[in-house]
């Protein structure tokens, strides 16, 4: 039986929603979910307010303070706007960005946003439909703005929606302007401090101009262009996951020069039901599944994807033997790392204030590809978020090459502040155009990055805990993590801990303590161990899961012994997992 009190709080709040103030078919859904006797969907629709996470404003649609729908849209665009006129108080225009993906109802959120920020004097640049969240990052800076928006739940399942809030340097924000908006968000209670009545002369729209802008910024990241017209005619295949990517990234791609880019007819329908895949998470076999089909059938060399805002990008390559795998987010990082640090280099571009970033759940591969090319390196939180505070501090100190995440997000360029699949699956294809020259296929390529720096094997498992009761038992979960720390896993030492919520670590080796340097804390555990075994330990900031990250490493002196170093770093991932007692 549910919690007497918890139930008359959650019933409460619902029936301030049943006011004047909101429209009338908000006011029959909730009415719905109190005349329920089962409260479970009330409960679950007014238990608690959105927060922001590592990505945002992010949740199912439907009615509710714990629902995304056009009042929680409307009170976080409300608090950003009261933020903005106090941050700003000195400008006299203050501007933002509307963006919004394919999702349903992004548009009709992306206008009610539009009017909101315009009704409190703000000047708003609405694109004019669907774009992809680094265009968004993008367009901030190249029009001045102090803050802008995009409607967008990335890869999430169809039921959901969100809303990505950025600042004026195109990075979405963090400490202290996202606290400080949530601040004025929580001063807003009810739907009529929301102005929602919007002032058109100061919204503008725009579209094909931005367009061409960037993409032309996106052009001059190219460092192998005589690779590209040797091999201009290869076969790419190409989908957008039914999402925002679907003009703009065969448009990039033909503009550093691809000529043959092979669609899914199927998935270039735009569609926030997202209607040929379950999930529209380039991190999922199943999603690019079409699209590998067609490679086989066309003969292609290479098959990219991007989720439905096109800030994440998957590659399926050819094996040795001809089969078609899915690189992971930690393999197409590691490349991209490669061959950055490897081009700039040949082309001596490299003065020693060149740097790359990581986040502490990705490969430590790209660590050692970095300190062997004397390559400045930064390990960061989750979040993209995190890797632009470090372009931040070192904007015109320091030069970025690139920097990554495992969850299959890559940022090639210093003018886009956030993961980009538009550049990404450019510099994709034109990596695998510099491997055709070498006589290497893709695929070739990685085995050659193992055999220079070791192999490594990386695996997530997200263990999905669904409502209140889900959030608890995380908690729980992480909790128990710190009361009863893992002295051996596997079979294998726990030589040093890092628990980045207390920002402390411990060498067992040492037997001391030390401080963590990060910006702020993360409800992050890591482990590392006497066989180079990192294991990393978060709950999701956007979805219910709690995530574990478990990473191996094989010694391999030759692209011959790969296959023997992934058989035993598989076998040790499996051992690993049923140390923790964690499934797929």
């Amino acid at each position: 039986m549910e919690n007497k009190e918890l139930i008359e709080e959650v019933r409460k709040k619902a029936q301030v929603w049943l006011g004047d103030d909101y429209d009338e078919a908000t006011r029959n859904q909730v009415q719905a979910l109190l005349d329920n006797p089962d409260p479970a969907d009330l409960i679950e629709s007014f238990y608690k307010d959105l927060e922001f996470g590592t990505g945002g404003l992010r949740g199912i649609m439907g009615v509710g303070t714990n629902r995304i729908n056009k009042y929680t849209v409307g009170a976080a665009t409300q608090g950003l706007s009261n933020y903005l006129k106090k941050e700003f108080a000195n400008l006299s225009e203050i501007k933002v960005v509307i963006g919004h993906d394919c999702r349903n109802n992004s548009r009709e959120y992306a206008e009610i946003s539009a009017d909101i920020f315009s009704a409190n004097g703000i000047k708003v640049y609405l694109f004019e439909n669907l774009r992809p969240t680094p265009e968004i990052s993008y367009a901030i800076r190249k029009l001045g703005c102090q803050s802008g928006i995009i409607l967008t739940a990335s890869h999430n399942p169809k039921e959901y929606n969100g809303y990505k809030a950025y600042w004026n340097d195109g990075a979405q924000m963090i400490a202290p302007h996202d606290k400080n908006t949530i601040a004025e968000v929580n001063k807003i209670r009810t739907a009529a401090e929301i102005r929602f009545n919007g002032n058109k002369n100061l919204i503008e729209i725009i579209g094909k101009e931005m367009d061409e802008a960037y993409i032309n910024d996106l052009k001059t990241i190219s460092l192998s262009p005589e690779a590209i017209a040797r091999h201009h005619d290869m076969k790419i295949v190409y989908t957008p996951i039914h999402g925002t990517g679907v003009h703009i990234i065969p448009a990039a791609m033909r503009c550093f020069g691809f000529t043959n880019i092979i669609n899914v007819p199927e998935q270039d329908i735009t569609s926030g039901d997202f209607p040929t895949v379950i999930s529209p998470n380039p991190e999922e076999p199943a999603a690019i599944s079409m699209a590998v089909e067609k490679a086989k059938a066309t003969d292609a060399e290479l098959v990219l994807a991007s989720d439905p805002d096109a800030d994440r990008v998957g590659a399926a390559v050819k094996n040795n033997d001809g089969e078609w795998v899915l690189l992971n987010g930690n393999q197409t990082a590691l490349l991209f790392v490669y061959y950055l640090i490897t081009r700039w280099k040949e082309l001596d571009k490299l003065n020693g204030q060149e740097y790359i970033v990581k986040t502490i759940v990705t490969t430590e591969t790209i660590r050692a590809i970095a300190e062997k090319n004397e390559v400045g390196f930064y390990d960061v939180y989750t979040g993209f978020k995190w890797i632009a505070d470090i372009m931040r501090k070192n904007e015109g100190k320091k030069t970025y090459i690139g920097g990554g995440e495992e969850s299959y997000g890559f940022l090639c360029e210093d003018f886009v502040r956030d993961k980009d699949a538009v550049s990404a699956c450019c510099m994709l294809a034109e990596m695998t155009a510099w491997a055709k020259d070498q006589g290497l296929s893709l695929f070739q390529l990685l085995h050659r990055v193992y055999a220079e720096y070791g192999y490594s094997k990386e695996t997530g498992i997200s263990v999905v805990k669904e409502g209140k009761s889900g959030a608890e038992e995380i908690e729980a979960m992480m909790k128990n993590f710190r009361e009863n720390p893992l002295k051996e896993i596997a079979g294998s030492k726990v030589t040093m801990t890092y628990d980045y919520a207390s920002l402390k670590g411990h060498s067992f080796i040492d037997n001391e303590d030390f401080s963590l340097n990060m910006p702020t804390t993360s409800n992050v555990l890591q482990y590392y161990t006497e066989d180079n075994t990192k294991i990393s330990i978060r709950p999701s900031g956007t979805e219910p899961k709690i995530k574990f990250y478990i990473e191996v490493h094989e010694p391999t002196r030759s692209v011959e012994n790969i296959p023997a170093s992934e058989k035993a770093a598989s076998e040790k991932i499996e051992k690993i997992k049923k140390s923790l007692g964690i499934a797929d």
